[in-house]
């Protein structure tokens, strides 16, 4: 399956115009869509409700939108009040149902200067032929690496909690008559799991090491509630990978801050890792990856199959 990670800079690009439709054009045709800086009603990007509007552009799409920064934006017209949010988040977009889906606020330090917003993390549960996998659009922290440290570790506590923790509902319906599951089964919670999104950080840094771990003794080792970088296992490694340029001290630096990272049970099923290198629709390079979702056998390997 085919997945893609797209910090879109809520439709602007790297040339300065605002435009979604070549935002949506670029990442079309991927299985799963895991989007970044999408937003809704500010006066920057004319008031649009971008996940409507993407919606529209990629109709072949079950979607989720997820706020992790929520104002009121409501106005009063012919004496009512027309209620509207001004919002800030990540979207998923699947070809598969999103089975369900969770928003993680996460952890935020209060800044002086510079202004620093809300982050948070997209949870969806699709059911693909290999498995059950939760998969993550997610943003973290842009200021310090202590913050983007705490908000790891929340999602790797939330990472280690998920089988025992269960999904939206679960037990026995004791009261069928009021259809609480509404003739479904309990829905599951699997611990396999992606997180895709605009982290912030580089490879080596203290959040990557906090994710995949220092070097251990043995090289390759992957535990089981664990992940390890996409790009480090691929079959295919890319020369000169990146996601984000930018002038730093007056010099151009290449830096990969948008990643893929898999849940140890998934490891040995990504085939390749890329990134569409010049893409001006934002300014962020779209991040690909190839992965096997196709072939089951998920749960029976965490069964120990």
């Amino acid at each position: 399956m085919k997945l893609v990670s797209y910090n879109i800079q809520y439709g602007y690009g790297s040339d300065g115009r605002y435009d979604l439709v070549r935002a949506a054009r670029v990442v079309d045709g991927a299985d799963i869509i895991a989007l970044q800086e999408v937003e809704r009603h500010w006066q920057r990007s004319n008031g649009d409700d971008q996940p409507e509007i993407l919606s529209r552009l990629l109709p072949d799409y079950h979607w989720v939108y997820g706020p992790a920064f929520d104002m009121d934006a409501s106005e009063k017209r012919d004496g009512r009040i027309v209620n509207r949010r001004r919002q800030f988040g990540t979207m998923l977009l699947s070809k598969l149902p999103i089975v369900w889906s969770r928003l993680h606020a996460l952890p935020l330090r209060r800044t002086l200067k510079p202004l620093n917003t809300r982050n948070a993390a997209l949870e969806c549960m699709i059911r693909t032929p290999a498995g059950s996998v939760r998969v993550f659009s997610l943003h973290l922290a842009h200021i310090a690496a202590e913050e983007r440290l705490e908000q790891i570790d929340y999602l790797l506590a939330e990472q280690r909690r998920a089988p025992s923790d269960g999904g939206p509902w679960s037990g026995a319906d004791d009261e069928p008559q009021r259809n609480w599951a509404n003739g479904e089964p309990e829905p599951e919670n699997p611990l396999a799991a992606i997180w895709l999104g605009d982290f912030n950080m580089e490879p080596g840094s203290a959040e990557y090491r906090r994710i995949v771990g220092s070097t251990p003794y043995h090289r390759g080792a992957v535990y089981i509630d664990g992940f390890v970088d996409a790009a480090a296992v691929a079959a295919k490694p890319v020369a000169d990978f990146h996601t984000h340029e930018k002038i730093i001290e007056g010099k151009l630096a290449k830096r990969r801050l948008d990643h893929c990272f898999v849940g140890g049970v998934l490891a040995g099923r990504v085939r390749s890792v890329s990134a569409d290198i010049g893409e001006v629709a934002s300014d962020h390079f779209p991040l690909r990856v190839d992965i096997d979702l196709e072939t089951p056998g998920i749960a029976a390997r965490l069964a120990g199959g």
